[in-house]
């Protein structure tokens, strides 16, 4: 059984169920976290060296095991264990391996309780984000989403009383995991303590200049400081524009492909089949001429579309100081040495301006390279639609004169 070929299929499948039945509600357990959860089931199954079913196991059961949240919040396992189990039986694949991928997704239900390793990595994967950099991201998410879902809004320190609950009680399952997070999971927790105690103890003064200040100038400085800090908005403004931006690329390569494949077919019959008989019938050179053409011309417009361009992949200093250079674009740093991009990099990350200015280039560079794809590919269909049409009423004429 192929399971890269299914795995493909069943990622299509979701992604397709994400997206025509989305949901303005599912703002933390979306596509997203699902290829987050997909991502580090691949990371924690390679630390384990998993064979190819037991990989295929851990990954459907991934996909699957948030796509119940289309249907509702409750009970929303057993929904995409439901599901899954549909979607493979009709594919063919074996009924215990179908029961092992259920066992999967129903193991992720709170509180977590895995009988095996395959459960201990999709649980893991699933909760990844306690002991990563993206925790408070990814709880603010979860906070907003549980906002609409019960239409109300929840207070902060009253989630943040949850989640400290949660840390507490949860624990990873895999050694390999236990290694890895329980150390930034556990700094997590700390800070999640520290605000509690700040806001649950006020009289505690960290910054005594502060009491004595009048308070115009506090409001002034709190004014000041909320402009500084970068606007989440807009970081999901650019998060979102980027993501679409891949996915555009990623469907114009498939549409380049697409037309590679069927004019290579076309071509290899016409070299292996029709030329043979060209002595014989003479009268259809010519519209297989202007066929071979049409579909030369049109693999070549489609191979410009996917062919990579890259720049120097170098900067200087000086473009630094003056932020010339995109540090995002792996096309301008690829030559350059680690210690040179890292200093550019705090450069950026510590100037504001620099760190945004850096996202719009990004974006437009992104939107630039779309422009060229989608035109080319619009020349390569163009040419391929009408040149097929021209070449069959070539054929047909050809044959009627012969007759």
């Amino acid at each position: 059984m192929n399971y890269l070929e299914i795995l493909d299929d069943v990622k299509t499948h979701v992604e397709h169920l994400f997206n025509s039945a989305a949901d303005d509600k599912l703002i933390y357990h979306n596509l997203t976290h699902t290829e987050h959860v997909v991502k580090h089931t691949v990371e924690i199954g390679n630390h384990y060296k998993l064979n190819d079913l037991d990989f295929f196991i851990v990954q459907c059961a991934a996909w699957f095991h948030d796509i119940g949240y289309l249907q509702g919040k409750e009970q929303h396992e057993n929904a995409g264990a439901e599901a899954a189990a549909t979607f493979l039986a009709a594919i063919g694949v074996e009924a215990l391996t179908i029961q092992a991928i259920q066992g999967c997704i129903m193991a992720t239900k709170m509180p977590q309780k895995p009988k095996n390793l395959l459960e201990e990595i999709v649980c893991d994967a699933d909760l990844y984000h306690l002991g990563s950099n993206s925790f408070k991201d990814r709880n603010k998410l979860m906070r907003k989403e549980m906002s609409v879902y019960f239409n109300k809004d929840i207070d902060k320190n009253i989630w943040r009383l949850g989640t400290l609950q949660l840390l507490e009680s949860h624990h990873y399952h895999t050694q390999y995991c236990i290694d890895k997070l329980s150390k930034k999971k556990n700094e997590n927790l700390q800070q999640l303590k520290e605000k509690l105690q700040e806001v649950l103890n006020p009289d505690v003064v960290k910054n005594p200049v502060k009491e004595i200040e009048e308070p115009e100038v506090q409001a002034e400085k709190g004014k000041k400081n909320k402009d500084m800090r970068p606007e989440k908005g807009i970081e999901t403004m650019f998060r979102i524009t980027s993501n679409n931006h891949q996915r555009l690329s990623d469907m114009a390569d498939n549409k380049a492909h697409i037309m590679i494949s069927i004019n290579s077919i076309i071509l290899s019959v016409v070299l292996s089949v029709l030329l043979r008989k060209l002595e014989d019938n003479e009268h259809l050179i010519l519209p297989t001429v202007i066929l071979l053409l049409i579909c030369l011309v049109t693999m070549v417009f489609s191979i410009l579309a996917t062919r990579p361009a890259l720049p120097s992949g170098e900067f200087t200093p000086e473009d630094v100081m003056i932020k010339k250079p995109n540090l995002l674009f792996f096309g301008n740093f690829y030559r350059m040495s680690l210690r040179d991009y890292n200093d550019a990099m705090e450069k950026m990350m510590a100037d504001r301006d620099f760190l945004y200015g850096s996202l719009i280039k990004d974006i437009y560079s992104q939107g630039i390279v779309l422009g060229r794809k989608y035109r080319l590919l619009r020349i390569a269909y163009n040419v391929f639609m009408f040149g097929i049409i021209v070449s069959v009423l070539g054929f047909i004429i050809a044959v009627g004169f012969e007759i």
